[in-house]
């Protein structure tokens, strides 16, 4: 009888060591966790930067007015009939 006790007891352990540490086990499941959380917010950011560059890739193939602003403001681009004035801020 003991030594039936004792081989429960053993099988238990083995059983509750594969639970904790081996393959597929309790922390292997918590570090898969926090990383499927992570590259769920780092999938959530791209999206994000995704749909700033598809809003701006339709702006860009439907009208001219996207063009015209990103020439003014990236390459100080003016009409043939007006003035730019470039103020530069003063260093401290």
């Amino acid at each position: 009888m003991r030594l039936f006790i004792f081989l429960l007891v053993a099988v238990l352990l083995l059983f509750q060591y594969d639970f904790w540490f081996g393959k597929n086990g309790y922390l292997d499941y918590k570090r898969t966790a926090q990383q499927i959380a992570q590259h769920k917010q780092e999938n959530e950011k791209l999206s994000q930067r995704n749909q700033v560059v598809a809003a701006e890739i339709k702006d860009l193939k439907q009208g001219v007015e996207a063009i015209e602003e990103r020439a003014r403001f990236q390459h100080d681009m003016v009409k043939p009939d007006e003035i730019f004035y470039h103020i530069v801020k003063e260093q401290k």
